[in-house]
């Protein structure tokens, strides 16, 4: 999967909690400026991580169950989920060199990084 894919109530629990790869979600809405600033680095992400792990998108505003399920509270937040569960989460924006060097820590020894 080379770029995010748009996920809903129903795509969420397939592709996030029942996959093989680490997934990271991108927790947003259109009206948030930071969250406009993340999408281009999780697009990149997504192509550079090809193989390694799935990407995907999740709006708040048409699925707040989910969001709240996690206990999303301020977007972007953008969580790791390996084997289903959530592994790593970051919120709010940073730069792309920062998301690489936790993701690739992450992918380096699973279920050792911590929140």
């Amino acid at each position: 999967m080379a770029k995010p894919i748009e996920l809903d109530d129903k795509s969420f629990d397939a592709t996030v909690t029942k996959g093989t790869l680490p997934v990271l979600v991108d927790f947003w809405a259109a009206w948030c400026g930071p969250c406009r600033m993340v999408s281009p680095i999780v697009e990149e992400l997504a192509q550079e991580y090809d193989g390694k792990m799935d990407f995907g998108k999740l709006d708040v505003d048409k699925y707040p169950a989910i969001a709240n399920k996690y206990s999303v509270r301020s977007i972007p937040t953008l969580i790791v989920f390996q084997k289903g569960q959530p592994a790593k989460q970051f919120i709010g924006y940073r730069p792309k060199a920062e998301f690489k060097k936790d993701l690739d820590s992450l992918l380096a020894s699973p279920g050792e990084a911590k929140k």
